[in-house]
């Protein structure tokens, strides 16, 4: 089992950043995927950026593509998600996960380890 602890979340205005923080500890997991995902008050939890930390390979959810950068930092084990351009509807609950079977990266059934989340909030 993996510990994953989130940081980094806060209140900003529409236009702003924020860096989120995943720090990662445990069993091995330089062959895991880690991805972030995000839930709304009311709405289903959502696919927002995934890493795989072998090589690196990155994906995202179209709505994030060009305002959201994931990365990941070996040496501290701890995965990253900048957040440009933040709009109010990025306001939600940010939670880190990781799996073991880094394939279906855009499915949250597919992660095994959860933190415990931090809360973004936009304002307009």
């Amino acid at each position: 089992q993996v510990q994953l602890v989130e940081s980094g979340g806060g209140l900003v205005q529409a236009g702003g950043s924020l860096r989120l923080s995943c720090a990662a500890s445990g069993r091995t997991f330089r062959s895991y995927g880690m991805g972030w995902f995000r839930q709304a008050p009311g709405k289903e939890r959502e696919f927002v950026a995934a890493i795989r930390w072998s090589d690196a390979f990155t994906l995202y959810a179209d709505s994030m593509k060009g305002r959201f950068t994931i990365s990941r930092d070996n040496a501290k084990n701890a995965v990253y998600l900048q957040m440009n351009s933040l709009k109010p509807e990025d306001t939600a609950e940010y939670y880190c996960a990781a799996t073991e079977v880094p394939l279906n990266l855009r499915d949250s059934r597919a992660y095994s380890s959860w933190g415990q989340g931090t809360q973004v909030t936009v304002s307009s």
